[in-house]
């Protein structure tokens, strides 16, 4: 055998787990982490980022305060080491540049509290993404108004350095409001970390990249994207746990698209696209965050107007959604949220009544209870977590 063939075939079975080591890492998960929530500061009293210290196994969280001052911090990414965090600066001016900022900061454990390393340029206006590689090596960046995305090397002392590669989007979508041009709203890392794909809002397309862990590079795919439906506007992607899927939530069209994914090539191909909303809505609305419980089981998507989780079950074999229920975010405009790493719990971040509400999930059925436990954080728009050791 290969040794690239072996590598993919270690790589995906260790993610293939049974329901007694699913179990296993479930419990290998419990314990106390610190919970960072990016914000809006350009909007009400936001200062910046904040932190929580959550107790996974009692489900009690404390708030430890302002963690750094630092402008927009819109979204976060961690280092797998959980000493550095870093932040997009989700602004349209940096510098003089038509640019926003990429912020680094070293994470102590012990406080929560978060020091500044350094900023770079992000090479586009307004950055509304951020992700760290698998090697830790770089981090990856998607420009929203800039329609464009980025890499940056990681220094040894967790700084970040000057673009390592940098792709400008062309061309626009059939809406000439929202798609007159590109709009890159994420970019993810496969699973084996050979290939980027980066979501496009403006021109309804997954382009995937190959990406150079050596050098920090990324160079188009053959194919070098997957189509999504005009108009639907591509927001946020995640792989499902056992490689063999993904999933886009289409902002635009209020829709998931599942696709499933050819990982030897890096190639998507649609299989179900299924609307985020009940029948019975007809006013406006914004889809937002979407991701796969760590079971495999389930899939979670946010509703801005409906102000809703969408909750599907995942067929095992065919990676098709069916819907299971929609539940009130009890707050307004839930831009994001997140599934703790225990897979217990999903923290719904409100932007717009200037909370966080945090779910019970249930593992047989994926449906969600309101613990009662609810964060008031203004303009809350990422929620990221650290394990404590």
């Amino acid at each position: 055998m290969r040794q690239s063939s072996l590598l993919f075939t270690v790589l995906f079975a260790s993610q293939l787990l049974t329901p007694s080591a699913r179990g296993a890492e479930k419990a290998k998960a419990m314990g106390e982490y610190l919970v960072y929530i990016g914000t809006y500061t350009m909007q009400k009293t936001s200062k910046g980022i904040y932190v929580y210290r959550f107790d996974s196994a009692t489900g009690k969280l404390t708030s430890l305060g302002l963690a750094a001052d630092t402008v927009n911090p819109s979204f976060l990414a961690v280092h797998p080491n959980r000493r550095f965090l870093y932040a997009v600066n989700e602004i349209s001016s940096y510098e003089g540049q038509k640019s926003g900022g990429v912020s680094a900061f070293a994470i102590d454990r012990g406080t929560g509290k978060l020091t500044f390393l350094n900023e770079v340029a992000s090479r586009g206006a307004d950055p509304c993404y951020v992700a760290v590689d698998n090697t830790a090596k770089y981090v990856l960046v998607a420009n929203y108004t800039g329609g464009s995305v980025a890499v940056f090397p990681v220094l040894d002392d967790g700084r970040l350095g000057e673009a390592s590669s940098f792709v400008q989007h062309t061309g626009h979508g059939v809406n000439p409001q929202r798609q007159e041009g590109p709009h890159a709203h994420s970019i993810n890392l496969s699973p084996d970390n050979r290939f980027a794909i980066a979501a496009d809002l403006g021109l309804d397309q997954l382009l995937v990249y190959r990406f150079d862990p050596t050098h920090g590079t990324l160079a188009p795919n053959n194919p070098p994207f997957a189509k999504i439906n005009p108009g639907a506007g591509p927001r946020h992607f995640t792989f499902h746990p056992s490689g063999k899927f993904a999933y886009v939530i289409n902002e635009m069209g209020s829709t998931v698209t599942a696709f499933s994914y050819d990982a030897a090539g890096g190639v998507l191909r649609a299989l179900q696209t299924i609307s985020t909303l009940p029948k019975a809505f007809a006013g406006n609305n914004d889809d937002a965050e979407v991701q796969a419980h760590p079971s495999g089981k389930f899939l979670y998507g946010s509703n801005r107007g409906h102000d809703s989780i969408a909750v599907f079950a995942i067929d095992a074999g065919r990676g098709t959604l069916t819907p299971v229920e929609h539940v009130p975010t009890q707050g307004k405009t839930p831009r994001n949220f997140r599934i703790d790493p225990t897979g217990s719990y999903l923290f719904a971040a409100n932007q717009d009544s200037d909370n966080i509400v945090v779910f019970r999930i249930d593992p047989k059925t994926g449906r969600l209870t309101p613990t009662g436990q609810t964060l008031e954080v203004p303009s809350p728009v990422c929620v990221k977590f650290v394990a404590i050791e």
